[in-house]
């Protein structure tokens, strides 16, 4: 059977770490908790559970954090896991199935279900989806085919069962926010994927001054020409909102016709319809926030072709005093969010 390193770092998780070591108890043949400065419990709990503590000074980089725990590793494989994780008996059960199973194959990466995203309103727009968790520590490079040979760089990946229950305490919306302003003012060029992240988080859970401090920041992505179409789109909503906030009428028209250049999205309508909603133009309010429901998709928070522009219906129509119209479209949000 493989042995595996279970790998994370943590600062002031004592809500959630005993719960993800105890699950976790049984499968890894080692604990390696890689400390950024807890002022609580975190490193007292890792070490009741017989984890190894090592301290790392915080740079701001999550990438460097894991990179320092993955070098302490020692066993076979790694397994990659944040404190608000944890695994159910059942999915116990599917690890140490999967550790016998994996043991005579040539595997680099396993990857497993990640569930429970909409209930906390994180930045994934999918409930359950597969990402990679379990890691080969040694990778050893083999060359193929008879003739022009080359090495196999690719990874050999493989899906399990194993079913990750994400069940975080806290919104860390405000330190990831934080995160992304130090990498754009340090210089370091925003990656497709956290383009995209950085414009979700901000929908999410990001404030007004969060939303006015990223605008410098996709102004300039706007105008890059090796950003793509979708990240276009995203850096318009963002701006879009902007607008809104500001009340600058010309940007928000100039943002949504980027959008609109593509098929536009549920996110841009919904920001025309608040600034026609902030203007008590209610009858156009309601053209937008419709379109956004019913016409468009999200490309970046999902809610906002659910539900947020249903509720946003509901407002304009009390507004024009049609109580039962508003009734209507407040149980047709309810019913959506209690789907989910």
């Amino acid at each position: 059977m493989i042995t595996v390193s279970l790998c994370m770092i943590v600062k002031n998780e004592e809500e959630n770490l005993g719960k993800c070591l105890k699950s976790l108890q049984g499968i890894v043949d080692e604990m390696i908790v890689v400390d950024t400065g807890s002022e609580d419990r975190t490193v007292d709990i890792a070490k009741e559970f017989g984890a190894k503590v090592y301290d790392f000074k915080w740079t701001g980089d999550f990438s460097e954090a894991r990179n320092y725990s993955f070098s302490l590793a020692t066993c076979d494989y790694i397994y990659s896991a944040d404190a608000d994780e944890e695994l159910d008996e059942d999915n116990r059960q599917r690890f140490i199935r999967l550790k016998k199973d994996i043991e005579e194959l040539d595997i680099d990466i396993v990857q497993m279900y990640y569930c429970n995203q909409l209930s906390f309103r994180t930045v994934y727009n999918y409930d359950r989806e597969l990402r990679p968790k379990l890691f080969k520590r040694v990778r050893n490079f083999r060359w193929e085919d008879p003739i022009h040979e080359q090495v196999v760089i690719d990874p050999v990946i493989c899906n399990s069962e194993v079913e990750i229950i994400h069940r975080p305490k806290e919104n860390h919306a405000e330190r990831d926010l934080s995160s992304f302003r130090k990498a754009v003012a340090g210089g370091r060029r925003i990656s497709k994927r956290l383009h995209g992240m950085y414009a979700r988080e901000l929908f999410m859970a990001g404030k007004d001054e969060d939303f006015i401090l990223a605008k410098d920041f996709f102004a300039e992505a706007v105008k890059d020409s090796t950003r793509s179409v979708d990240e276009i789109k995203e850096a318009s909503c963002v701006l879009a909102h902007v607008a809104v906030l500001q009340k600058d009428a010309e940007a928000l028209l100039k943002y949504s016709l980027k959008d609109a250049a593509t098929e536009m999205c549920s996110e841009m309508c919904c920001e025309l319809g608040e600034y026609y909603y902030g203007k008590e133009d209610y009858d156009e309010a309601i053209v937008w926030f419709y379109n956004a429901a019913y016409e468009c998709a999200s490309i970046i928070d999902i809610k906002t072709g659910k539900e947020i522009p249903r509720l946003a219906l509901a407002k304009c129509y009390k507004a024009l005093g049609n109580e039962e119209q508003a009734a209507d479209y407040e149980k047709e949000a309810a019913e959506i969010e209690k789907g989910e």
